[in-house]
């Protein structure tokens, strides 16, 4: 198999796994032939090749074979690929991470760095959290926990961090890789005996970065060693960030101890975004866009009708973006709220508004100035039981939960007493109109 047909498997691959996955997976791959019925890569680690092995290995052999019926495995050999001007040339520098040794971790997208973060509200404390670490300066606070839902840029800011790092302090040893990365190179150390290596390999950075790090919730062996490794880092002084989807105290299956530590260093939540700052994403992709598609005309009010209806997470937005930019460079028309309206009507749908019990709670806790532990909690003081009669009402009747489910979002009631509730605060609404402003105010500031 020549270079020109692995060129081709690497392009129908990547339409198959998409473009960050093959940057970070196969394009760093060398097809180096096929001899006795192998075809060879040479890949820049094991560790890059044995996840390759591991999750590619169906999609390329099926179509390694199709061009060469005699092959029978694939081999990995670990080294630097030798070099190809045109294929240099193809991917920009700030885009590649060099392979370096068994401290690699996941390679970094280069779209990830702090030019390209918007910040606004929602995330503003979390941006400045992310770039104090990575001035590299004394620790302060450790670790860095971030956590949020999806799309929210949890990611962006780990990859910020270290490209970051790379640039001010190239003699730093900076490691970032998934939970699952993680897990998946300590189970490889256990079974090939290595595993004093990897516990030296681990201490030995200087910055580690976990990213998704409720994945290894559950799995006792690997919990064991996070903590060990964890704490070795700490007493060293060395910095570590971490993220997940939802705070250390609320990982289920998370050890105790493990939450624990997670919780003594500055632990930042990433809020859903607001309308301004999916606005000020918008035309930030939009620029970033217009140098791959040419100049779109685009209508007025598009970027706001899109800012106000899809507001479920940034990668939505930025994929309802590129699809307007691609359907208007293919047809050559301008970008009009008409078109939006056809071409992102699947996206619309999905995107409808879906308010969740916690999100009601967070916002009638911060309406009425009370805390959220007091609203989940047993107290019943008329300031607080007020409130938590409020968010059990919202919660029936913006969403689709049962009130035995409501009840257990809060702090385990039972359904008769969110019933008591709902059927209260309808009472009241019907006597005090101060009330019923409150809760009508509230509803327009869920469904925005």
């Amino acid at each position: 198999m020549v270079a020109d047909q692995w060129t081709g498997i690497s392009e129908e691959l990547r339409c198959e796994i998409g473009e960050s996955n093959h940057k970070n997976w196969i394009a760093p791959l060398e097809c180096l032939g096929i001899s006795d019925g192998v075809v060879r890569f040479r890949a820049p680690s094991r560790f890059v090749g044995d996840w390759v092995k591991r999750t590619y290995h169906d999609q390329i052999f099926s179509r390694v074979q199709t061009l060469a019926t005699d092959v029978s495995r694939m081999e990995f050999i670990v080294g630097e690929p030798t070099p190809r001007a045109a294929s240099s040339a193809s991917v920009p520098a700030s885009s590649r991470v060099a392979p370096s040794d068994d401290l690699q971790g996941a390679p970094l997208d280069g779209k990830y760095n702090f030019d390209n973060f918007v910040v606004g509200k929602p995330n503003e404390l979390a941006h400045a959290a992310a770039r104090r670490v990575a001035e590299a300066g004394p620790v302060t606070f450790n670790p860095l926990f971030l956590y949020g839902g999806v799309g929210l840029g949890k990611t962006h800011l780990m990859h910020a961090i270290a490209w970051e790092l790379h640039a001010k302090r190239p003699d730093l040893q900076v490691l970032y890789l998934s939970a699952e990365q993680f897990m998946y190179r300590f189970v490889q150390a256990l079974r090939d005996r290595e595993i004093m290596d990897f516990k030296n390999l681990f201490r030995s950075v200087d910055v580690l970065m976990v990213d998704d790090v409720q994945f290894i919730a559950g799995k006792d062996s690997t919990q064991e060693e996070f903590f060990h490794t964890f704490n070795a880092l700490v007493d060293q002084n060395k910095q570590i960030v971490i993220s997940a989807d939802r705070a250390p105290g609320e990982i289920k299956d998370l050890e105790a101890r493990i939450s624990s530590r997670m919780q003594c260093g500055l632990v930042v939540d990433l809020h859903p975004t607001n309308y301004e700052l999916r606005l000020g994403i918008l035309h930030r992709k939009a620029a970033q866009f217009s140098q791959s598609y040419g100049s779109i005309k685009i209508e007025d009010g598009v970027f706001e009708f899109l800012a106000h209806r899809i507001t479920t997470n940034v990668r939505v937005l930025e994929g309802a973006l590129q699809r307007l930019f691609a359907f208007s460079s293919l047809i050559g028309q301008e970008v009009t709220l008409d078109m939006v309206q056809d071409c992102l009507s699947d996206m619309l749908r999905s995107s409808e508004r879906r308010v969740t019990v916690e999100e009601i709670q967070r916002k009638v806790a911060e309406h009425f100035n009370i805390r959220l532990s007091d609203m989940l909690g047993p107290k019943r003081t008329r300031t607080i039981a007020r409130p938590r009669q409020i968010a059990m009402y919202l919660s029936k009747e913006m969403t689709s939960r049962s009130l035995p489910e409501i009840g257990r979002r809060f702090g385990g009631r039972d359904h008769t007493t969110i019933l008591h509730g709902v059927r209260k605060v309808v009472e009241m609404r019907a006597q005090d109109n101060q009330l019923n402003e409150d809760i009508e105010l509230l509803r327009r500031l869920l469904e925005s």
